[in-house]
């Protein structure tokens, strides 16, 4: 593993207490970042920042105000990953209930919002900040019967664009990563019919692994990364190649 240099960075990871989110955290730590973890499983992010040697936080973070406030009692944040978000049910578009519709768009796409809204400020008034949206590849192709999630995760990379182009002129690059299935809890919520259908769809015919993406993210959030900012870097083992 090439060793990033994250040292003295100060890392905020939504849904960090497992799948990608725990595994960009722990490549932040090996990094030289301090992480703090957000998730809403207050225990389970309790228990993973323990193991970690991370700060974890219990948050819901589809309530903008209490993210505002966490942001304002966090002070300084470095670099921001947007990963917390839900599958919903596999169903048809016609089928898909309303509530639910809501629920996937709130947190899969509002809430990344809410995030960069309340993070940016501080990252301006610093002159530096690296965010990482973790949108899918779902979000370049839409996924049969994950309509809502495919549609916010689409919207998740037009939101990287769009925040990418408004901060071009600083220090800060806001990029977005579209992975393909990786074997984390999200599979739970959908149906075995629909995992095999996002498996064939993988040319390297085999699942993410989480360290792969966390790879990725780790030198998106680099110094280094200094000139590309507003782009999709792909994850999908060669299912998009745009």
């Amino acid at each position: 593993m090439n060793r990033i240099d994250l040292d003295g960075k100060i890392a905020v990871v939504t849904g960090g207490a497992q799948g990608i989110g725990r595994a960009v955290a722990e490549r932040f730590i090996a990094s030289g970042a301090r992480v703090v973890l957000w998730d809403r499983d207050q225990a389970l992010v309790e228990q993973t920042a323990k193991a970690m040697g991370a700060t974890g936080t219990a948050i819901d973070v589809t309530d903008a105000a209490a993210i505002a406030a966490a942001v304002e009692a966090q002070g300084q944040i470095d670099i921001l990953i947007n990963n917390a978000g839900i599958a919903g049910p596999s169903v048809k578009t016609w089928d898909y209930p309303i509530d639910t519709w809501r629920q996937v768009i709130e947190l899969d796409l509002n809430a990344v919002y809410y995030c960069c809204r309340a993070v940016v400020p501080g990252m301006i008034a610093r002159g530096y900040g690296r965010i990482v949206n973790v949108s899918s590849i779902a979000g370049k192709e839409g996924n049969p019967n994950a309509s809502a999630y495919s549609a916010a995760k689409s919207g998740v990379i037009a939101l990287t664009k769009s925040l990418g182009k408004e901060l071009a002129g600083q220090d800060i690059a806001v990029n977005c990563v579209t992975p393909a299935t990786a074997k984390t809890r999200i599979l739970e919520q959908i149906s075995q019919e629909h995992i095999d259908y996002m498996l064939s769809r993988i040319p390297r015919a085999r699942f993410l692994k989480v360290e792969e993406a966390a790879s990725m993210i780790a030198w998106l959030c680099s110094a280094e990364n200094s000139f590309t900012t507003g782009a999709v870097f792909d994850l999908s083992g060669g299912r998009a190649t745009y």
